[in-house]
């Protein structure tokens, strides 16, 4: 379990100034040069949109309606998008469009509509892998996974999916920042490595890609922050690409994903939180430890939660500051290390500090435990 990160919203200031009747000569070259840039910015998108429309799908699942009045009227149904994944016809969606269906339909852009199986789900990272059912009409092109990891903030990315139903929608942004993790507060974890981008998504995108110039895959959409107002905040987040290259493959061969488990909450170490700890020096980074699980990897590896004395006071618990000797400063650092390198029963050794010592204590990673019986698909700040 995981604590949950704050996003700040920042307010944009536009400044519009009107053009100037007369421009030097190096000014109108600029613009000159501008101007041509963005026509063949203009020219690359619509090419790489062509090239990959074929293989962004939609997917739609029925939700079963009880209505007493008329117990006829049929189902509802719920819309996201899909990546082809292989030549196969494994579709790469997100868990939460699928919910606790087992079959839905997928629909590609020329109309032809197919049934698939959900043969895999990973409820943690909100990631679900389906089987089209039966013989294609015509062979399917599969995106290619990206290295997320080589993403810049800044760089430019494009988002295709199907937002309210509207099919083969294109909208596209920046890499605003990368490594966050989405919070969910049902299950109480986290997804690590996750990529914010300001590129539109709405509801019905998830799912769908999140590609870069070169068309491949860096993400998968999978939520948005809503504003005060109800509208697109500016922050989209997609579960990156190298998240998925790692768990698919797994979801296809066994139909889930182990997830290892330290066993504790915890949170990044900030100048209010370091008041509960005694004897810290000015600046110090890491991870303060607050609740243990009794029986879990780090409570046998002899790691300490925070306590209360007498009079009500809390007092920190202990602070992790590396974990294999990599130094680790935030919580973000300590889930995706374990997300990304470790499994179940691998051997890690924590850095803590406690009372003004360092100790190196060695933790056996357990199995991350099922979820509560009611908890389907996580709790994410967009439906499918």
């Amino acid at each position: 379990m995981f604590s949950i990160f704050a996003i700040v919203a920042l307010a944009s200031l536009i400044v519009l100034s009107s053009l100037a009747t007369f421009q030097y000569p190096a000014r109108a070259q600029s613009q000159q040069q501008k101007l041509a840039m963005l026509k063949t910015q203009d020219h690359s998108l619509n090419i790489l949109f062509k090239r990959v429309e074929n293989s962004v799908v939609q997917v739609t699942r029925k939700i079963p309606t009880l209505n007493l009045q008329n117990p006829q009227s049929g189902n509802a149904t719920a819309l996201g998008s899909g990546i082809v994944y292989d030549t196969k016809g494994h579709i790469i969606t997100n868990n939460h469009v699928v919910g606790t269906a087992k079959i839905v339909d997928v629909t590609f852009i020329d109309g032809n509509r197919y049934t698939a199986n959900v043969v895999g789900t990973d409820i943690y990272n909100d990631l679900a892998v389906l089987k089209i059912t039966g013989n294609l009409t015509k062979p399917v092109t599969p995106l290619q996974l990206g290295n997320s990891s080589a993403l810049e903030v800044g760089d430019q990315v494009i988002a295709i999916g199907n937002p309210f139903g509207l099919d083969d929608t294109m909208t596209t942004g920046i890499v605003s920042q990368k490594g966050r993790l989405l919070p969910d507060t049902s299950s109480g974890f986290s997804i690590p490595d996750v990529i914010q981008t300001d590129a539109l998504i709405d509801p019905g995108n998830s799912g769908g890609p999140l590609l870069n110039m070169q068309g491949q895959v860096v993400g998968i959409n999978t939520a948005a922050v809503i504003s005060d107002k109800g509208g697109f905040s500016g922050i989209g987040l997609a579960i990156s690409s190298n998240t998925a290259k790692r768990i698919v493959p797994i979801l296809i061969e066994k139909g889930n994903y182990t997830h290892p488990y330290l066993g504790l909450t915890a949170a990044t170490l900030t100048s209010d939180l370091s008041g509960s700890v005694s004897g810290l020096k000015p600046n110090f980074q890491g991870i303060l430890v607050d609740s243990i699980v009794k029986g879990g990897a780090v409570d046998k590896a002899g790691l300490h939660g925070s306590t209360t004395d007498q009079y009500g006071n809390k007092h920190g618990g202990d602070i992790i500051t590396a974990v294999d000797s990599l130094q680790v400063k935030r919580m973000e650092d300590l889930i995706s290390y374990v997300e990304e390198h470790k499994s179940v029963g691998d051997k890690i050794v924590l850095s803590v500090y406690r009372t003004g010592q360092t100790l190196n204590l060695q933790a056996v990673l357990q199995q991350r435990p099922s979820p509560l019986p009611y908890l389907k698909s996580p709790s994410v700040p967009m439906p499918p």
